[in-house]
């Protein structure tokens, strides 16, 4: 297997607004991943920005200093050897933004959980982003205090207590805490040896493929030859089976159409069925694409369905062997034990933001029970019965996760 080909980890960042993820990807990547005009005019991340690295290491050093995605060693200038490929997903962090956060959260192997030294641990969304990761088990991570040469070394050992103190009782309690500079590309080489060596998740490679759509584009320019056009893209992540150029696949829920006229209109969701027309890391063409990573598939479908992210959410998969879209849903509700709240139970006609797999949905609640909600989705959704789905309620103004839902 050639290992510079296909990533064989998709790696998230989670973590407060304004603790440095975006930065720590370009130190890894060396890309900004913030590509988005909002983004940049309002510098935050607000969709999932993701970027991938080669991880490589010195034929003649040893240790953490023998690690970089550059071209050369930065010890000796030695050649650097590649050992493996990674995919970087960056989640926002701001609180309006949770429900992107979660979607990120659902195709992610492992974590790099950004902590700033520069402000008290937790900050909201620090421990907002931590009950995502315990929701969804997401043992494998490291933990990253940024911002270290701006405080001094007295308050980020006292920082770094706080950090310990925080995750106690956590699914990542005893992973590692490192501190970094990445400006100065201090302590890198350090998180680039600790990703190089974690465990890799066992791939379903047999079972029907499934892939999650996390961005999908329009790459036609402006004036572009409508006789020429390129079908949209998809960029997502395989969870189990392999896509293989050539491949016949449906997208579900699909598109919306609208149907009536006047004022009077309605819109209907159509399960989307094309072909994979060309499958691609970023840089190289793949012939396949199978779980772990990050990729590219461009496809027939019309571009101006895919343009801006209008097919975010979707499943993907061979024609008839999705789950069926839902209308209505009926789950078992699970809340979280949070004491920062004070949350009312959940009463019919409330809406709730729901984040399942990569899509982001609303519903309105139709009836509940002590642990059971039936809901009438806004849009159409497709879910896999094994999801967690994650539950944001308005409380005080103020989207709040809440808890999770899982399909009977």
């Amino acid at each position: 297997m050639d290992v510079t080909k296909q990533s064989v980890l998709n790696i998230g960042t989670l973590g407060h607004i304004d603790h440095g993820k975006t930065s720590l990807t370009r130190a890894i990547t060396h890309m900004w991943t913030d590509k988005h005009s909002e983004s940049i005019k309002r510098n935050m991340t607000i969709k999932l920005g993701y970027a991938d690295a080669i991880i490589k290491k010195c034929k003649n050093c040893d240790g953490p200093e023998s690690y970089t995605t550059g071209d050369k060693c930065v010890n000796c200038s030695g050649e650097a050897v590649p050992q493996l490929r990674i995919s970087m997903l960056d989640a926002p962090g701001h609180e309006t933004l949770m429900a992107t956060a979660i979607a990120g959260s659902s195709v992610i192997d492992a974590i790099l959980f950004v902590i700033s030294a520069t402000e008290p641990c937790p900050m909201q969304q620090t421990k907002e982003h931590l009950m995502i990761i315990n929701l969804l088990g997401l043992k494998n991570a490291i933990v990253v205090q940024s911002k270290v040469d701006i405080v001094g070394p007295e308050k980020a050992r006292q920082h770094y207590q706080q950090i310990k103190d925080f995750l106690k009782g956590s699914v990542i309690e005893h992973s590692p805490i490192v501190p970094v500079m990445t400006n100065q590309g201090i302590n890198v080489d350090v998180i680039l040896e600790m990703i190089a060596n974690m465990k890799r998740p066992e791939r379903d490679l047999g079972s029907e493929p499934l892939m999650y759509i996390v961005r999908s584009f329009d790459v036609n320019k402006p004036s572009s030859d409508v006789t020429r056009l390129s079908g949209g893209v998809l960029g997502g992540a395989v969870v189990r089976g392999r896509f293989k150029k050539g491949d016949e696949i449906e997208l579900r829920p699909g598109m919306a159409i609208q149907t009536g006229g006047g004022k009077v209109k309605k819109s209907t969701y159509k399960s989307i069925v094309t072909v994979i027309t060309d499958i691609s890391n970023g840089t190289d063409k793949l012939e396949e694409a199978t779980p772990g990573g990050l990729v590219g598939v461009s496809t027939e479908v019309d571009p101006a369905f895919a343009k801006a992210d209008g097919l975010v959410g979707n499943l993907v998969g061979h024609v008839g062997k999705l789950p069926e879209s839902l209308s209505t849903m009926t789950i078992s509700y699970h809340k979280l034990n949070r004491t920062d709240i004070q949350e009312q139970p959940i009463r019919e006609g409330e809406p709730l933001l729901l984040g399942a797999g990569t899509a982001t949905l609303i519903g309105y609640v139709t009836k509940a029970r002590k642990d059971t909600v039936e809901m009438e989705l806004k849009h159409p959704a497709c879910i896999e019965k094994s999801a967690k789905i994650a539950i944001m309620r308005n409380i005080g103004q103020r989207w709040r996760l809440t808890g999770y839902g899982t399909l009977p």
